[in-house]
């Protein structure tokens, strides 16, 4: 069984087209997006539009959370000064944008996918979560302490946990349990489709793959491949450079950081 998941589009459509193609060349079983689908680019209407179109199980992001509510503050986490007056624009931007279906539907989104799966012969728990099972804004960086990141997965019940918001992929396999059952767990932040920070400008997905030989004994059970693929990034920069949006935004998606 194939899961292809992405997350952090942020209103980047030509992100979206692209990812769909690339998606549909893979051919998955099943597809999960993991939130934020909206901010920083011109097109949250059309992205979301998208998502329904194709019938794709979402959760909320940050992002979605606020805007759904119409609130000022979309729960990001801005170290600057001026990071902060340029997220106000893109929060403003997006409010007066997006439409009441659109508002809508970001509104109603769940916080959580738990898909409890049985692979060989073993119950296996999948969450879905955009920050962390605790907190839809809470940031889970590599270079968490994996006490701490062991803890949130063993009190979230979750074998494998996919997650977001970083904008920074990677795959980490813990250990827990005694010596005489031990497990292991797969923590997975699938990066980002629309707005990378990790100094690769190409969108970002992962297949998660399972089969008869997953077990939650051997680390080396779960298949979990980062997709990297090309998108117009020039028509997405630029649609920002043509917007009341700061030119900034423009030069994160050129230089992903």
């Amino acid at each position: 069984m194939k899961l292809a998941l992405f997350s952090d589009i942020h209103s980047n459509l030509p992100a979206l087209d692209a990812l769909f193609q690339d998606i549909d060349d893979k051919k998955p079983d099943s597809v999960y997006c993991l939130g934020d689908l909206v901010g920083y680019n011109i097109w949250p209407n059309e992205v979301i539009n998208q998502i329904r179109k194709h019938r794709i199980p979402t959760i909320a992001g940050n992002y979605d959370f606020g805007i759904g509510r119409k609130s000022d503050d979309c729960g990001c986490a801005y170290k600057t000064n001026e990071e902060r007056e340029m997220g106000k624009i893109s929060i403003s931007f997006t409010n007066d944008t997006i439409g009441e279906s659109q508002r809508e539907y970001l509104k109603n989104l769940p916080r959580h996918i738990r898909l409890e799966l049985l692979q060989n012969d073993e119950k296996l728990n999948l969450l879905l979560v955009h920050g962390s099972p605790r907190r839809i804004n809470e940031y889970l960086f590599e270079d968490r302490d994996e006490k701490s990141l062991l803890r949130i997965m063993e009190q979230a019940d979750a074998d494998i946990m996919c997650f977001g918001h970083t904008h920074k992929p990677y795959h980490r396999i813990l250990k827990s349990g005694t010596e005489d059952s031990i497990r292991y767990r797969h923590a997975v932040n699938i990066g980002s489709v629309g707005k990378p920070k990790d100094g690769d400008p190409r969108g970002c997905y992962v297949i998660l793959s399972l089969d008869e030989t997953t077990s939650i004994k051997d680390n080396s059970s779960v298949g979990v491949d980062f997709i990297r693929f090309n998108y117009n990034i020039e028509k997405a920069a630029a649609a920002v450079e043509d917007s009341v949006l700061p030119d900034e935004y423009a030069m994160l998606l050129r230089n992903a950081y």
